[in-house]
């Protein structure tokens, strides 16, 4: 799937390593930059400062939301699979080079990116390092590390601690003992903004930042949603790209990734993401923790439930079983990612979370047709009369998040089998 999939991870990429336990994957490191035509040209002096100021008409039709190639690719599964984000705040995107490992660029980022890679075999989680912003006497002063989904933060971390922290943290995954690690609580978005390393980036980040930190100040979210531009995290086509990280209401620790995002998309991100747990799916590029493939199932699973629950839902009157495939087909049940539109979606706000885990009634109806022609498809209807509709545990924020994949299957075949005798029983008894 890699291979036919167009990967322009300018800053994100993958360091081939000779054991298959302790892989890594490194921001700002491979890749040309200077391959890309629509990246800045390798000159960290004189392209470094690209940021807000290339907000004018002409940076937007040519790099910005209104850019011929804006959400021309699918988005599911384009996430490389990882197990932890580690991220130093240094600075801001104007005095970031394209690569962390630059000459130009400071001792301490510059440092800790070799040791991470020089330690890469040793280390049992596949890892990836980016940069965000830093500033002296904030939540996020230069020189704090926040690591995810251990979503813990270290103070003000030198270049004189750098192999120490590595060793200690990020190999042993013990603590590093001059520094004592502060739980974050919240939730945290990171927007690429480097410009310097494509102006795709470099055009929509800055707009995404101000247009979060609106919203947050709007809806009285300070102390809870935090918000910081970073470099690149990869998929710069993508631009603009987001991480949301946050944790579940069982405690586990989410990182689910969005590109295309709109400054028109970030209430509607805050609001259905962070504030109700629900995935975004028209947006929505992967998560951490699952692989490629994992990503692409997971969305169709609950394109296909949730899809199918918003179309009843949006209904009162009662859709004949005759009826029903068609039904769904002008419902958006369907993923419209297949055809490249990310756009297209009729449904595009899809449950992760459930709301009232322990209150949970299902009725379903189902038609089944095991021919496989195009125009018969098994369907499904999923009534929830109290909190949340159907879930599945994806590594995301569910009460199912204890389940194992073939627990969730197996209860939905006993749910189909149950309601197949039903309909079976009522057929006979209209008949009789």
């Amino acid at each position: 799937m890699s291979s036919n999939r167009d990967r322009e991870e300018s800053l994100s990429f993958t360091i081939p390593s000779s054991s298959h336990s302790s892989p890594i994957t490194v921001s700002d490191q491979l890749d040309s930059y200077l391959s890309d035509p629509r990246s800045a040209s390798g000159s960290f002096q004189n392209d470094g400062l690209l940021s807000a100021d290339s907000s004018s008409a002409t940076a937007d039709s040519d790099f910005g939301f209104s850019r011929l190639d804006f959400r021309q690719s699918p988005l599911a599964g384009t996430v490389e699979f990882y197990h932890r984000h580690v991220f130093l705040c240094y600075k801001n995107p104007r005095f970031w080079p394209p690569r962390i490992e630059a000459a130009e660029f400071d001792r301490l980022p510059r440092l800790l990116h070799a040791a991470v890679v020089a330690k890469k075999n040793h280390m049992k989680k596949e890892t990836r390092l980016t940069i965000c912003e830093g500033h002296d006497g904030t939540e996020t002063s230069n020189g704090d590390v926040l690591i995810f989904p251990d979503m813990i933060r270290y103070r003000r971390l030198t270049h004189f601690d750098v192999e120490t922290f590595v060793e200690e943290v990020l190999v042993k995954d013990g603590e590093w003992l001059p520094g004592t690690p502060e739980a974050l609580k919240g939730s945290y978005v990171f927007v690429c903004s480097h410009g310097s390393r494509d102006r795709r980036c470099g055009v929509c980040g800055p707009v995404l930042v101000s247009r979060f930190k609106e919203e947050i100040e709007l809806h009285s979210l300070q102390g809870k949603v935090f918000v910081s531009p970073c470099s690149h995290i990869g998929g710069h086509k993508y631009a603009g790209n987001i991480i949301i990280f946050g944790s579940s209401m069982n405690g586990e620790v989410t990182g689910h990734w969005y590109g295309y995002v709109t400054p028109d998309d970030v209430p509607l991100l805050i609001q259905q993401h962070i504030l109700k747990g629900e995935i975004v799916d028209s947006l929505w590029r992967g998560q951490m923790g699952l692989s490629e493939d994992e990503q692409m199932k997971d969305q169709e699973l609950r394109l296909l439930l949730n899809g199918i629950r918003s179309s009843e839902e949006s209904t009162a009157v009662y859709i004949p079983q005759d009826n029903f495939s068609s039904f769904c087909q002008s419902n958006g049940v369907s993923c419209c990612q297949s055809n490249g539109d990310s756009s297209c979606c009729q449904n595009p706000v899809l449950v992760e979370k459930a709301k009232n885990p322990d209150v949970i009634e299902m009725e379903a109806k189902l038609s089944a047709d095991n021919n496989n022609n195009n125009n018969s498809t098994d369907t499904a209807i999923s009534r929830i009369k109290s909190g949340k509709g159907t879930s599945r545990k994806f590594h995301s924020t569910t009460w199912l998040d204890s389940w194992e994949r073939e627990d969730t299957y197996a209860t939905l075949a006993v749910a189909c089998a149950a309601v197949s005798v039903f309909i079976a029983y009522k057929c006979c008894k209209e008949l009789t």
